[in-house]
């Protein structure tokens, strides 16, 4: 249900995490919820215990700021209901970003998440996290700051430093850094994989999918594109 961008199907993402002895599993859609029933019914119907969550985009500033040079581009955070209430928090965090921080995409700031932070884990997220787009710019101690920032909010037991490898190299080195800030301020890691679409070799037709997202074709060399079929 993150439109033009997941190929996977729900039914397909859960039997395959099934076949390899997944035992849960969360649903992450960019910046929506529209999946989490259909995720929700179909993974108790094949024994997968389903954890609720989003990956939501934090604007740079406040979520209502509508500059396009100051604000077009936010970064992601994944939000995780861990209870009731959580649930009920994610869902109104997500309600926020759609309908008063909406500018390219659902946004919300970091006020918002101190709201609304009860029952949620959060975790650092991708490559375009808060702490990963710092420390790829070279601002190490202000990816810091942004962790404690999130500590302050989330409780350390409910904040993760997150972690992916999906053959890129810059990931290589931004995940050193990564390591090392959750042990300086004695953080968990969690290891994670995108999963846009099910087996490699669906990697083909989730390219297709981006094409039509930005209105461009495969033969397009001007347009984003995955560097690996490990996503």
């Amino acid at each position: 249900y993150s439109l033009l961008d997941g190929e996977g199907t729900i039914p397909k993402i859960l039997d395959r995490a099934k076949e390899l002895g997944q035992t849960a599993m969360a649903i992450t859609d960019h910046g929506c919820m529209f999946g989490v029933i259909d995720f929700y019914e179909y993974a108790k119907k094949i024994g997968i215990k389903p954890v609720l969550g989003c990956e939501v985009y934090v604007a740079t500033r406040g979520h209502k700021d509508k500059v396009h040079e100051l604000d077009s581009s936010s970064s992601h955070l994944i939000l995780l209901a861990k209870n009731n209430t959580g649930y009920k928090n994610l869902m109104n965090i997500v309600s926020i970003g759609y309908v008063d921080g909406f500018y390219y995409r659902p946004r919300i700031d970091m006020d918002i998440l101190r709201e609304n932070s009860e029952g949620l884990i959060a975790l650092s997220a991708c490559m375009i996290g808060v702490l990963s787009k710092k420390i790829l710019a070279g601002n190490y101690e202000e990816a810091k700051k942004s962790a404690l920032e999130f500590i302050d909010i989330f409780g350390k037991e409910n904040y993760f430093v997150e972690i992916q490898d999906h053959g890129i190299y810059e990931q290589k080195m931004l995940n050193s850094e990564l390591i090392r800030l959750a042990r300086e301020l004695d953080l968990g890691l969690v290891c994670t994989n995108d999963i846009h679409y099910v087996k490699k070799e669906d990697a083909e037709y989730q390219d297709i999918l981006m094409c039509i997202q930005m209105g461009k074709t495969v033969y397009d060399d001007d347009r984003m594109k995955m560097s690996t079929q490990e996503m």
